[in-house]
């Protein structure tokens, strides 16, 4: 078993890729980073938001993210859908977490569902990961069902926590862990 981060995977489902970013990426990730109504419920921290230009986003995003976290692109049929990240790596606990992001034009399709369950396959039978951790805010139901569907269980609600913007964040804490894995883990709030 691998070490979360030691390598950029390429992972296959029925409809999804989740794949490294290219260059030519860079339109579909402009998109999504100027998508209003997809980043409303994330923090305002992101790697890809912290520049404008998308190409530079993608020519650094696997030099600076791989010390502590990994974004690949959702693709289905070839064409950019999204983000998803696994962040967070806490050695002692196995733990990792993940988050997701998709061009508003692909929710509800079940896009969100199947890379959230190629995340989970990925981290539990080809990493050491043995704990997914995940924060949805309050009023993102939408990613807490995705969250439902792939087996991950509410702990903690309305938990208080800093994502950037001017007042705390008011969120959920989800967790998954692998079958049979009693190790203690508690979110630190």
């Amino acid at each position: 078993m691998k070490m979360p981060f030691s390598e950029i995977p390429c992972l296959y489902g029925k409809r999804v890729t989740l794949k490294r970013l290219i260059l030519t990426d860079a339109d579909g990730l402009r998109e999504l980073t100027e998508s209003l109504s997809v980043y409303r419920y994330l923090p305002t921290t992101l790697f890809e938001k912290q520049n404008a230009d998308a190409q530079e986003v993608i020519r650094h995003l696997y030099d600076e993210c791989l010390k502590e976290s990994l974004i690949l692109g959702v693709f289905t049929n070839d064409a950019f859908c999204g983000l998803a990240e696994f962040y967070g790596y806490r050695a002692p606990f196995l733990k990792v977490s993940v988050g997701y992001r998709l061009l508003p034009r692909y929710w509800g399709k079940g896009i969100a569902t199947e890379t959230l369950g190629l995340m989970v396959d990925y981290l539990m039978n080809q990493t050491k990961v043995k704990i997914i951790t995940a924060s949805t805010m309050l009023e993102n139901q939408a990613s807490a069902h995705v969250l439902q569907k792939n087996g991950f269980k509410r702990v903690a609600h309305g938990v208080l926590e800093n994502w950037g913007y001017s007042l705390p964040t008011v969120t959920d804490k989800w967790i998954r862990t692998v079958t049979g894995y009693r190790q203690q883990y508690s979110f630190q709030t």
